[in-house]
């Protein structure tokens, strides 16, 4: 098993769809990057985003962020559909090391990488988001509205 953070604008969509990929075996959202270890008080310079535990065996880091690129604007600068500002920053996040290097290789190995808008970053710290936020789509349906990705396109991998 390997840990992984994506960050992708909203933390419910992302998760809603990162969650059914093969190879994926768990989800947690919250916090990237922060300065504290708490989700109350102010703002603190996180990205909300997806802790992704995964099977490197059935899922390799890039065919991850192919999938991510799916439900994301990877050009776009803190916004993601109608969520604006730098908490919904996109990222790539990890403690190891590897994980970063395959991240800016893949980037580097595109047509488009010049414009790609990803930080990718060491995972300095990363606090669960409450539990009304842990796989909220999923409890929720009818708070999709809230989220800018078609609901077919977050349930394309889902069985």
């Amino acid at each position: 098993m390997e840990e992984i953070v994506l960050a992708g604008g909203c933390l419910w969509g992302v998760q809603e769809f990162i969650q059914y990929i093969p190879g994926v075996l768990s989800t947690e959202a919250g916090r990237a990057n922060g300065t504290t270890n708490t989700t109350q008080g102010p703002y603190d310079g996180y990205a909300e985003a997806v802790r992704v535990t995964f099977d490197p065996h059935t899922l390799c880091v890039e065919a991850l962020i192919e999938h991510l690129f799916e439900i994301i604007d990877p050009y776009s600068i803190n916004q993601q559909g109608p969520d604006r500002g730098e908490k919904y920053r996109t990222g790539i996040y990890s403690e190891q090391a590897e994980h970063l290097t395959r991240a800016r290789r893949y980037f580097a190995s595109r047509a488009d990488a010049a414009q790609i808008a990803l930080e990718v970053l060491p995972l300095t710290n990363f606090v669960a988001s409450d539990e009304e936020h842990q796989h909220h789509l999923s409890r929720y349906p009818e708070n999709h509205h809230l989220c800018p990705i078609p609901w077919e396109l977050l349930h394309r991998y889902k069985r």
